[in-house]
């Protein structure tokens, strides 16, 4: 997947609206959390989407442009496929799964419509956690040290 295109008014490099440039759409997670869920087809997609037949087939061939899903051929006639996700789509999961975290919280206390069960038997909620020492990181406790157009010590 390349670098996406940026308009000349883009003051600062920011993988954040690159990444929502891609899937920030209505329905392109949507997409990603129904193939995450084990429906791989388009009438399953459609039901559980709830978008028009032609939106769903416009953001299923983007998300396969961008290399994020694969479609493979499972009836000759009519030719109908089947939808995985790519090794980038899979890698979306956490986000997928922080949004559903962020939303179960702030929009849909008490009343989450997935609840996950981790192999380990506890109920799973997603966290991010540094890759190093696997702690939370507090407010203020980032702190930017290099990338473009960044300012050194801000902290996050």
């Amino acid at each position: 997947m390349g670098a996406v295109a940026r308009g000349s008014n883009d003051v600062r490099v920011c993988s954040v609206t690159d990444a929502l440039a891609v899937v920030g759409d209505q329905y392109s997670l949507q997409v990603i959390r129904e193939l995450a869920y084990g429906c791989s087809r388009f009438t399953q997609l459609l039901e559980n989407i709830g978008c028009s037949r032609d939106t769903l087939a416009a953001r299923l061939r983007r998300l396969e442009g961008l290399g994020i899903l694969e479609r493979e051929r499972y009836s000759e006639r009519p030719a109908r496929y089947e939808y995985r996700l790519t090794r980038s789509g899979t890698e979306l999961r956490p986000i997928v799964l922080a949004l559903k975290e962020w939303g179960d919280r702030h929009l849909n206390s008490g009343r989450e419509p997935v609840i996950f069960a981790h192999s380990c038997g506890a109920e799973f909620h997603a966290r991010t956690v540094c890759a190093a020492c696997g702690e939370e990181p507090d407010p203020g406790e980032l702190r930017i040290t290099g990338g473009t157009s960044a300012v050194p010590g801000t902290p996050w």
